[in-house]
């Protein structure tokens, strides 16, 4: 451990606390804050906060009222209920990045003045609107949609990106966004989510090139579709793009209002392999040294908080400090135990440091984030799931 490691202040700062434990370190935060505000050049961000699931990062970022600060503009939600429960923490901009059936929380929706003009729903079908309609339970109200317009890119039979939305042209654009007014829908705005450009580290020079590829034909397909819409709503407040690895590719169109960005502020081990950022990562989890099995190695408590996505060796936990630590093939890691090799100075009781290989989903295996300062003050913040609520 160096004395420059970000590490190093953690470690002395919660050297009283009991591991396993999560800490974040408040410097790297701000200056990944401040590394996305540069790169977005002027271009609002609105904040992922599955990424993020902590308020009171949240409000580090956005301000105390949840609202925007510094560069920073609205939340992106990826449940109704929690977007509901930032509203009610102070929130007036949240954008749901995923369409809801949660016929419940849609009538609490529909039942308050401020939910509705806080909230934003995301559509890409017109059986979603039916099923917001019969939700609310009244023609009276108008919820404010969103078309997810799909930004894969289709070389002949080849789909590269994500499944999201079966929204892909303009007619069908245009289509949607009538439908959404003929039926009592206020339609203010269009997102395009390029998941192979955001998600996808620069590994090799393939991977870069279909980047490029992608953001050619996204731009163009983007600004035909909104001249669809356009043509049937008039002018949008919203046309958003991109994520935390993507944001210079989305703010050189002008057509874009706002861009989404989450995993850029914790950096986990997706996001080394970028090119775009110098990744600077601020979150880490410890866990302590339970038994030594054998000469160089060490069995640590849990570890294996495995990350959603395809599985793999890029979705485990990396161990960091001490240096040199590896998880064994035969066993990676556990539920309950995770034994590392290169461990031969370890002892009982020493701690193991991690990185998790995505940042917001951490947050559900804590109840509080210790957030460190330059200065070594230590402060212990619930997480979502501390604060005693989870929303999938």
């Amino acid at each position: 451990m160096t004395e420059t490691s970000p590490i190093a202040g953690l470690h002395a700062a919660t050297a009283e606390l009991d591991p396993p434990l999560a800490a974040l370190d408040l410097p790297t935060l701000r200056a990944n804050a401040a590394d996305l505000v540069r790169r977005a050049a002027g271009t609002p961000i609105r904040v992922a906060s599955k990424s993020v699931r902590c308020r009171a990062v949240l409000a580090e970022v956005l301000g105390a009222d949840l609202t925007a600060a510094s560069g920073f503009a609205g939340v992106m939600s990826y449940s109704l209920r929690e977007a509901l429960w930032l509203v009610r923490h102070g929130a007036r901009d949240v954008l749901l990045g995923y369409p809801s059936v949660d016929r419940a929380a849609l009538a609490e929706l529909a039942a308050d003045d401020i939910l509705l003009r806080s909230i934003t729903l995301m559509i890409d079908d017109a059986a979603q609107l039916d099923l917001i309609r019969a939700a609310v339970g009244t023609e009276r109200v108008r919820p404010r949609v969103c078309l997810d317009v799909d930004a894969s890119l289709r070389i002949g039979p080849l789909h590269l990106g994500v499944r999201r939305s079966p929204v892909r042209t303009p007619q069908q654009a245009a289509t949607l966004a009538g439908e959404a007014l003929r039926r009592g829908f206020d339609v203010v705005g269009v997102m395009t989510y390029e998941a192979q450009i955001a998600g996808l580290p620069d590994s090799n020079v393939a991977v870069r090139l279909v980047k490029r590829v992608s953001a050619a034909e996204i731009r163009r397909r983007r600004a035909e579709v909104l001249d669809a819409v356009r043509s049937v709503t008039g002018e949008l407040e919203i046309v958003n793009s991109g994520g935390s690895g993507s944001i210079e590719v989305s703010v050189a169109d002008p057509d874009v209002t706002e861009v989404t960005a989450g995993s850029g502020l914790y950096v986990p081990t997706l996001f080394d392999d970028y090119r775009a950022f110098t990744p600077r990562p601020a979150l880490y989890f410890a866990t302590p040294v339970l038994r030594r099995p054998a000469a160089g190695l060490a069995t640590v408590f849990a570890g294996g908080y495995i990350a959603s996505g395809p599985a793999g060796p890029s979705r485990v936990p990396k161990p960091v400090w001490p240096r040199g630590l590896k998880l064994l093939g035969t066993e990676g890691a556990g539920e309950v135990q995770t034994p590392l090799s290169g461990a031969a100075e370890l002892r009982i009781g020493d701690r193991v440091w991690f990185r998790h290989a995505k940042a917001g989903e951490l947050c559900e295996r804590f109840d509080v984030l210790q957030l460190v300062d330059e200065d070594g003050s230590r402060v212990g913040v619930p997480t979502y799931r501390g604060e005693g609520v989870c929303f999938g």
